[in-house]
């Protein structure tokens, strides 16, 4: 594949098109943070607790090792499709390289998930936000009789507050290369998440009031271990972003966009496998599926492993929007519409209004759904198509498209075929789990 690539030289030129590429100025570290940016989030808080739910750490590190192969693989077939349909997003890659009707299909389903994303974001953030306002104005008021907080620390006020003065700006510009600067402090801020989380683990005789020794570990089975794999795609998942990433990079190769991907799936892969160790280790079955739930409310450090975590899960939230206006100009655009030249005034008013639209709608919804735990875990299914049956797909029908030899063309189809089969099965996992738990 990587011959008929051609190595050493761009694989697409300048990338226009809905997703607004227009000049492929992307570095590779630039890259590499928005990947990591994509991945690390919400999901970073629940993984202590599939730790437990797997059954131990052995398990759950033996599942993630195991999702890292079809992780790293879907990056690179996503890669090289794209390189080969000249597209800017992932929907485009999917449509000319499988036909229109899987085309359309991923249409629906990635605005689906990237509409539920954007809703889980905001709620992760408002959650983060009414504990910190919580902590802080409790703090604030020990010494008297209790009162009612103040407006100004009420949930709808900040987080409404927070997506006109920060979130709005940040998902403005069409650019996905924009996003670089804000995901290195998202990234760092999921390290010291990350670090805290360690420190604790070994100052928690001092630091922590664990009043019951820590549960054993129940005995793991199929079940659990399989459970557990629509939270590590949910954490893991960086796909829909890769396609819009790779089209903005300077050195577009194949063989450095393979590195690129490995590089940012193993810098995922030890800071998730160390928050869940850490976290699992010091509270056993007893971790909260938020694992800073777990934690004293009024420990600083833990007050400000909140705050920058809120920032870190900040920082995604204009890449999905950004993939978000992508899927619906696809949607709404008719080939006669994409043959007609559209001036930069009237592509700037369209993105500023598409922008205003996704948002509020997002955020009304995270305002007044209290809960969005169960749609989570649908999350984590419908993220199986994008990890795995769509990137499985393109294998298959690439094949068609090269010069191979009888057995390189029966193994990457046998590994498209398992790659579909396999996201199929978390799909359907996930989705007969949040019945189950929607129907207690």
């Amino acid at each position: 594949m990587e011959r008929a690539a051609g190595e050493g030289r761009p694989l697409l030129p300048a990338a226009g098109g809905s997703a607004g590429l227009s000049s492929p100025e992307l570095s590779s570290a630039g890259a590499v943070f928005i990947l990591l940016k994509s991945a690390l989030g919400a999901g970073l808080l629940s993984f202590p607790w599939a730790f437990g739910r797997a059954g131990g750490a052995v398990p759950a590190l033996l599942v993630e090792l195991g999702s890292l192969v079809f992780l790293v693989s879907g990056l690179a077939v996503l890669g090289y499709a794209a390189a080969l349909s000249a597209q800017p997003t992932y929907q485009g890659v999917v449509r000319a390289v499988c036909g229109a009707a899987v085309g359309k299909l991923c249409e629906v389903c990635f605005l689906l998930n990237l509409f539920m994303i954007s809703v889980a974001l905001l709620r992760v953030v408002g959650d983060q936000l009414e504990k910190l306002c919580d902590s802080l104005y409790l703090n604030g008021t020990l010494s008297g009789a209790p009162q009612l907080p103040p407006w100004y620390v009420d949930q709808r006020f900040t987080l409404s507050a927070l997506c006109v003065l920060v979130i709005f700006p940040l998902s403005v510009p069409r650019e996905i290369g924009f996003q670089k600067y804000s995901s290195i402090l998202g990234t760092l801020a999921a390290c010291y998440l990350t670090l805290v989380i360690i420190l604790k683990y070994y100052l928690q005789a001092e630091s922590l009031s664990l009043n019951e020794p820590l549960q054993p570990s129940r005995s793991s089975s199929w079940t659990s271990i399989f459970s557990v794999i629509p939270t590590i795609c949910f954490g893991f998942q960086c796909h829909e972003a890769c396609v819009a990433i790779y089209s903005s990079m300077r050195n577009q190769s194949f063989s450095h966009w393979v590195a690129v991907s490995v590089l940012s799936m193993l810098i995922c892969l030890l800071i998730y496998s160390l928050t869940g160790l850490y976290g699992y280790l010091t509270f056993g079955e007893a971790v909260a599926s938020d694992v800073l739930m777990s934690y004293p409310g009024n420990d600083p450090v833990v007050i400000i492993a909140r705050l920058l975590f809120g920032v870190s899960v900040v920082t995604i939230y204009p890449i999905v929007v950004l993939l978000g206006r992508s899927v619906v100009k696809d949607l709404w655009a008719t080939p006669k519409r994409r043959a007609v030249a559209v001036s930069e005034a009237h592509e700037r008013c369209s993105r500023v209004a598409l922008t205003v639209t996704w948002m509020a709608a997002t955020l009304g919804i995270a305002l007044f759904v209290p809960d969005i735990g169960k749609v989570i875990e649908l999350i984590g299914g419908i993220s199986a198509f994008f990890i795995f049956i769509f990137p499985g797909l393109c294998l298959v029908c690439m094949t068609g498209t090269r010069s191979l030899g009888p057995r390189k063309r029966a193994a990457l189809i046998a590994w498209g075929v398992l790659s579909v089969l396999g996201g199929a099965f978390v799909c359907g996992q996930s989705a007969a789990l949040a019945v189950l738990g929607l129907l207690r």
